[in-house]
């Protein structure tokens, strides 16, 4: 099925209040509406029209979602960034609530811990007809049209919408297992209270999980789950993919092993695009709660229509899967290197570019003008540099000057002295020197600059990395890495080992991010598997 809406329909749902108005009508006088619900439906301008009540119910008893579409169109996805809030696709719904099925004919209970307009409770409600269902759900307008949603498809009886944050859930003890189902919210750590943080380490150590409090808020919504669960409930979560890989996912991975019981995951290639409004790499993780298996089952899925009820994958030993502090490798069954190769890191340390602490002052502009040329140092400050450069940057005119000012200023020349102090002066102003990384560094003004590395690449895309030889001698920040030899290297056979990386190297050795970003981190490139040079020449 596909959630759609007719196009004449949606030119009458253009704001909040009049959707809310549709709502309303759907879920009649009688429900047992929260105050803020209340308070949006008395901001609804007019009654809707019935032929467009009547459209409205007709798709969504053929299994679409209008309304849910139409909350996407009225609130945009910068708006709905702050809660997380990313409505997932029916085929995706589908596959999980399907797997569900598979594995216990009848929850008692279901539980979607982000429920937004009801996908999942939809599909649950007609795969489970007796089962008792709970959403949860931190916007009114949402669970207005959750509400909406359950009164046209008839399971608003058995349904209890909870408004309020999923971590200040409680549930009551009832007789069966519940199913955990939905795709909880992605909020990066930057926009989670610190009180809520406090909360995520609390609550990890009480299980005997250390957690970094980087984690972003999917993270939070798993662990809430386990504490919630008793042996023998279940579930299944699609997520951002990045916890296979980063530090902060440890927890996560931790309590899949022990505890969660992790059964099986489904990692969605980052081509696949899962969520129209957010471009991410999705997982789709299922769990056991409290059982202890000796395989998890993983695979890629390279399309939605492989997705196949979440069936397949390899059978992968617990014992593997823990003694690797990255995922995306295993799931993607990476192959070993042929014999005759070495790792690049046998030949190059591979180094990040410098963090200035603050670009706004340290990449130069017209504050810097009267500087000398001498620490204006010509620098890759963007990756588009590099991705436009071809194999090989030959010319620095085009790019920005990193200041680079010595640590002594005595060595400074007499006559430059002036300007130099006068721009240290602007840069306290401009509050440079209260940079976490000015504030960690003596002194606080000197970026000091790696010297130029002869391979430069990219290191962060929704691609491979870009190899580009540096032929002008430029120097680079922390947008991109720079591969410095152990010996010296011939200059062909630079040449010939850019090449080789920039047409061999792809996405399989990085870590998967939101926004469907691959990183590859300095060690990360090192262990890429390359021929000896001399077969490269």
């Amino acid at each position: 099925m596909a959630y759609r809406i007719e196009p004449d329909s949606m030119d009458d749902l253009m704001t909040e209040p009049e959707l809310a108005g549709v709502a309303r009508a759907m879920v009649g006088p009688n429900a047992n509406l929260t105050a803020p619900e209340r308070q949006l439906i008395d901001k609804t301008v007019r009654e809707p029209d019935s032929r467009i009540l009547e459209r409205l119910r007709s798709e969504i008893l053929t299994g679409g979602d209008p309304l849910g579409d139409a909350f996407c169109k009225v609130r945009s996805p910068e708006a709905r960034r702050g809660a997380g809030a990313t409505y997932t696709p029916s085929a995706i719904v589908d596959n999980m609530t399907e797997w569900a099925a598979r594995k216990h004919v009848q929850p008692a209970r279901v539980v979607d811990p982000g429920a937004g307009s009801g996908r999942f409770l939809a599909a649950a409600a007609t795969k489970f007809p007796l089962s008792e269902l709970v959403g949860v759900e931190i916007d009114p307008m949402a669970a207005l049209l959750l509400r909406a949603n359950a009164a046209v498809l008839g399971f608003a009886h058995r349904l209890e919408v909870e408004l309020r944050d999923y971590r200040r859930l409680r549930l009551p003890s009832i007789q069966g297992t519940t199913l955990f189902i939905g795709n909880p919210p992605y909020v990066r750590h930057h926009d989670i209270p610190e009180r809520w943080k406090a909360w995520f380490s609390d609550a990890a150590d009480a299980m005997g999980a250390k957690a970094s409090k980087l984690a972003g808020l999917h993270v939070h919504f798993f662990v809430k789950t386990l504490g919630l669960a008793k042996r023998g409930d279940y579930g299944t979560f699609i997520t951002s993919a990045e916890w296979l890989d980063v530090n902060y996912g440890a927890v996560l991975r931790r309590l899949l092993a022990d505890g969660l019981g992790g059964t099986e995951l489904h990692v969605l290639d980052p081509s696949v695009m899962p969520f129209a409004d957010a471009a991410t790499t999705g997982a789709i993780t299922c769990f056991a709660v409290g059982r202890r298996r000796k395989t998890i089952r993983m695979r890629a899925v390279h399309s939605l229509d492989e997705l196949n009820g979440l069936g397949g994958g390899r059978a992968v030993p617990w014992s593997t899967v823990n003694a690797s502090n990255r995922w995306t490798p295993i799931v993607r069954d990476l192959p070993k290197p042929p014999p005759g190769f070495m790792e690049l890191g046998e030949l190059f340390r591979v180094h990040r570019g410098q963090v200035t602490g603050a670009n706004g002052v340290w990449v130069a502009g017209e504050r810097a003008e009267r500087l000398p040329k001498q620490y204006l140092l010509p620098t890759v400050t963007k990756a588009r540099e590099l991705l436009d450069a071809g194999e090989a940057l030959r010319d620095d005119t085009l790019l920005r000057r990193v200041i680079d000012l010595p640590p002594d200023l005595d060595e400074i020349a007499p006559e430059y002295r002036d300007a130099v102090f006068q721009f240290l002066n602007w840069a306290k102003a401009n509050r440079a020197h209260e940079s976490y990384i000015a504030r960690h560094r003596r002194p606080w003004w000197a970026v000091r600059l790696r010297h130029p590395a002869p391979i430069l690449c990219t290191y962060m895309a929704r691609r491979p990395p870009a190899f580009v030889r540096n032929n002008c001698g430029a120097r680079h920040i922390n947008i991109s890495h720079g591969l410095y030899p152990l010996e010296p290297v011939p200059e062909h056979r630079i040449r010939a080992l850019v090449a080789w990386l920039r047409e061999n190297v792809g996405v399989e050795g990085g870590r998967c991010y939101a926004g469907g970003l691959v990183k590859f981190e300095p060690r990360e490139l090192e262990r890429t598997a390359i021929p000896s040079l001399e077969n490269l020449a």
